[in-house]
């Protein structure tokens, strides 16, 4: 063996190093998303301000103007009805959202620190998508409290059930956020394309009003909203037999909730992949 070859034996890092090193730079960044959101306690008041304003005044208000009809067809009321849709809402925000630090932090250059710090750049991807997902599975736990005040009852079956569908809409969502922001180089370009995205796929979702009897072009967008695959099984779960009447359908059939919990899984899982390939690139 030459004096170079053996060089690079010595050097060259093993497997299990590379991967440790790999969820090293994971955890660190995941974990300074974390300090940073539980610092910032005006942003936290004001993400879930904004859902608990549209269960109010929404909520209070076409429960009044849909009055006794909505209940009779549905089994259930209007609130009850839009509960779900509001956690939902407020994991959808707050995943995206999170993704705003990449733009901040590559504006101050810290981005340019860490991609040139001897790091696997994909981690920065899924550390910042952990990070954003786990903020946003916080803030829907948050309004879980509101359960009982809205007259939906909650076990810890279903608590648990809840937090692994929220977990999986929060990733999808989280995922999302850090490939668009990967790609922009200012907060006003980011800011602009998140409010063109976040409220056509927040009505579309299925969080305001049930996706059946829709004329057909708006059909097809719901069911080509990522969001409403996350959306359904939380209110499945939540809300129960009365739910399933105005589950997700492809066709005439209602879609599974497992299989729900798969599409927002592998949707995820691309967008990870285009953010990881985002930073791969030279910055």
């Amino acid at each position: 063996m030459t004096a170079a070859a053996r060089r690079a034996t010595i050097t060259a890092p093993s497997p299990q190093g590379a991967i440790g090193g790999f969820l090293r730079a994971v955890y660190i960044v995941w974990w300074r998303d974390v300090i940073r959101y539980g610092r910032d306690r005006v942003r936290l008041a004001a993400s879930l301000a904004q859902p608990l304003l549209y269960l109010v005044i929404f909520g209070s208000g076409l429960s009044a103007s849909l009055g006794a009809g909505f209940a009779g067809a549905s089994g259930m009321s209007y609130t009850q009805f839009m509960y779900p849709g509001i956690i939902s809402m407020a994991i959808l925000f707050t995943s995206i959202f999170a993704a705003m630090g990449i733009v901040w932090d590559r504006e101050f250059g810290f981005l340019k620190e860490l991609l040139v710090a001897p790091i696997e750049r994909s981690a920065i991807a899924v550390g910042k998508a952990l990070g954003g997902a786990t903020q946003a599975i916080f803030q829907g736990a948050i309004l879980l409290v509101l359960a009982p005040l809205v007259g939906v009852s909650l076990t810890v079956t279903s608590a648990l059930l809840l937090l692994g569908f929220m977990a999986a809409l929060a990733f999808g969502l989280s995922a999302m956020g850090v490939a668009i922001a990967a790609r922009m180089r200012s907060m006003q370009g980011f800011q602009m394309v998140m409010n063109f995205l976040m409220m056509p796929m927040f009505f579309l979702s299925g969080a305001l009003f049930p996706l059946v009897g829709l004329p057909g072009w708006m059909t097809v967008l719901t069911r080509l909203d990522p969001a409403s695959y996350g959306i359904d099984p939380i209110r499945r779960t939540l809300l129960g037999e009365p739910a399933e009447r105005l589950a997700l359908t492809i066709g005439d059939q209602p879609v599974p909730i497992l299989a729900e919990v798969g599409v927002m899984l592998v949707f995820g899982i691309v967008m990870l992949a285009i953010a990881a390939r985002s930073f791969q690139q030279r910055d």
